[in-house]
């Protein structure tokens, strides 16, 4: 087992590895006048192996994202609860999983053949690892389920659910057997299956949604949620399976894998520190000063990783020593380190920014255009009111130095250089989207490894290590949210809710102001990947409706949602805080209060005065 799963790692690091070298290649090619031969081809489609793989990684390892309801109840957090929860959402992990296992064995029979060749590989050898995937997540989740029930773990008893799905599975199955030639009696079952399904809608939809909420992954929620509503339709399941190829064929998506790489190499590597000395020395003489280098390094750590919980936890520490060294309160020192852990997620090159403008086909470079000033304005507000404390609590300031701030800025400099480098050769057109990730994933290799030597090349595969599950849990979740989504869009869902809240409400601002109440709950129970993925489909239409510029639009989304993680009684950062600082829950939301009122202002504003949002996609 220990064999099989050093292999896993080895193959997804490698995947990764060559995801990283073929843009660069191709983009260093594109300069010299040539290019690389089918390298988007086998880009794409080492994506999907990467997905799949990770996916299978992430599971080994527990890291797959769920809602975090369970943590606010004290009574399920009891060892035999625990045992029991474990159980039931592993076994209809196993359950699901198997069922899309058989419909992409029926999607590569039936969709993919005859084969096409990506560089000298046929697709269908690539797309043997839909299935396999999700069988071996399946078997994990099943025997994480029969462990935590003191069983036997015996071979047999694992491949149970196996059996299940495939029952389950049927049709998907016949067609795999039959091809389009289903015999008549095979038909009559088939559209038997689907009778039931259509009775058991309703019950089994409330089932997939408790048991999200006790702990199920996002993503297996999303898939069972994708099969049931398209069988029970009449549609074919396969569909399903169809959707998780084209998702992890996309190139839109590959730089979230390599971005997330990048803000591995930050945080493991002692480039916050260096860069907290910078701004440190910058600021401090102001009052206020370790504020505005607080709420400066905390933006450009989250813009890189794209998730506010990776900037808390690799930050969290040696922030919060230098503010209780300089005499901040215990209460300010918390609420600040958690409001800022996400207020970076509006400048690029932010994975959300970029998830955005994909689902609402939004040109990218506007949408990233359209954050810099509001999250200039969120930025501006957290630092007034940070200078206005620092003054109000006489906190000392100290004397500048210029020798120190020259040396720190000579320390971090190739780390200052990253997003300058980013932005211009993104902005200017010089280089794609996918290609400027991997350029900032080699860079920072190059310069925490090569120069500055904080990561060892022999720990070079841990720092890989440790951003593969959650790549593996944020692919997951995008894969099959996308197959529900095709659902949603197929039976004109957000049109029709559109067209009955535009004659319900005809008010813009009313529904702008319930617009936010929506997302702020949003953001309290869902992952910002799988809010985005799943609702930002059904809010675009009523944009449309009520006249809502796009980019106007997709800011508000994305602010919304970060305030919402600061949002009692279950928003995230509130969560990873208390562990971070190891303080009570309900401490640590009584400190964050005064900092979510200023962000609550900041997205009201950001609401109902468009231009900030606007005004420079409209200079492009």
């Amino acid at each position: 087992m220990k064999q099989w799963t050093r292999l896993e790692q080895w193959l997804c690091s490698f995947s990764l590895f060559c995801l990283i070298l073929l843009p660069v290649a191709e983009a260093v090619a594109r300069l010299c006048g040539t290019g690389i031969p089918a390298s988007n081809g086998l880009a794409v489609h080492l994506l999907l192996v990467l997905g799949l793989l990770s996916g299978m990684i992430a599971t080994t390892k527990k890291e797959h994202l769920s809602v975090a309801v369970v943590q606010a109840v004290p009574f399920l957090q009891t060892v035999r609860a625990t045992a029991v929860l474990s159980t039931v959402t592993g076994t209809l992990s196993a359950f699901v999983l198997t069922i899309i296992g058989w419909c992409a064995v029926a999607f590569i029979n039936i969709s993919l053949s005859p084969p096409r060749i990506i560089g000298f590989i046929p697709d269908q050898l690539f797309a043997l690892v839909i299935p396999i995937g999700y069988f071996v997540m399946a078997l994990r989740f099943a025997r994480t389920a029969l462990k935590k029930n003191n069983t036997n773990k015996t071979t047999l008893l694992w491949i149970l659910p196996l059996l299940c799905g495939t029952v389950a599975a049927f049709p998907a199955v016949t067609k795999l057997l039959w091809g389009f030639d289903t015999p008549d009696s095979i038909f009559a079952l088939n559209q038997a299956l689907i009778t039931v399904s259509t009775v058991i809608q309703i019950p089994a939809v409330i089932v997939l949604i408790a048991a999200a909420l006790v702990g199920t992954p996002l993503f297996v929620v999303l898939g069972g949620l994708a099969l049931l509503l398209i069988h029970g339709a009449g549609g074919e399941l396969d569909v399903v399976a169809n959707q998780v190829y084209t998702t992890l064929t996309n190139e839109t998506f590959i730089p979230i894998p390599l971005f997330t790489l990048t803000g591995f190499f930050l945080s493991e590597s002692k480039a916050g520190q260096r860069l907290v000395t910078l701004f440190q020395s910058l600021f401090s003489w102001l009052p206020g000063g370790i504020i505005i280098a607080t709420v400066i390094i905390c933006a450009f750590f989250t813009s890189f990783t794209g998730a506010s919980g990776i900037t808390i936890l690799a930050l969290g520490g040696i922030l919060y020593t230098i503010l209780k060294n300089v005499k901040y309160s215990d209460a300010f020192t918390v609420g600040l380190l958690t409001s800022v852990g996400s207020i970076g997620l509006l400048f690029p090159p932010s994975l959300p920014m970029i998830l955005v403008g994909t689902t609402t086909q939004t040109n990218i470079f506007h949408v990233f255009l359209g954050g810099i000033f509001p999250g200039f304005l969120l930025i501006g507000a957290i630092i007034i009111f940070g200078i206005s404390a620092s003054i109000k609590t006489k906190i000392p300031v100290q004397p500048f130095h210029i020798r120190s701030a020259a040396r720190a800025f000579k320390n971090s400099f190739f780390e200052i250089l990253l997003p300058f480098l980013l932005i211009a050769g993104y902005f200017s057109g010089t280089l794609s989207l996918t290609e400027t990730s991997a350029v900032a994933a080699l860079y920072l290799f190059i310069v925490e490894v090569v120069i500055h030597r904080d990561i060892p090349l022999r720990t070079v595969p841990q720092v890989f290590a440790k951003a593969v599950p959650i790549i593996g849990g944020v692919l997951s979740i995008i894969a099959l949210s996308q197959a529900l989504a095709y659902y949603i869009v197929d039976t004109q869902a957000p049109e029709r809710l559109a067209l009955w809240l535009r004659t319900a409400i005809e008010s813009k601002y009313l529904f702008l102001l319930l617009l936010n109440l929506a997302l702020l709950c949003v953001g309290c129970l869902m992952d910002i990947f799988s809010a985005i993925l799943i609702v930002l489909p059904l809010i675009v239409p009523l944009g449309v409706a009520y006249g809502i510029d796009p980019v106007h639009l997709s800011i508000i989304f994305i602010t919304n949602l970060e305030v919402g993680f600061l949002t009692p009684p279950v928003g995230m950062n509130l969560f990873l805080a208390s562990y971070r600082f190891h303080k009570p829950f309900v401490t640590v939301c009584r400190y964050v209060f005064p900092f979510l009122l200023i962000q609550l202002i900041v997205v009201l504003l950001i609401t109902y005065i468009p231009w900030f949002s606007t005004f420079l996609p409209s200079l492009f």
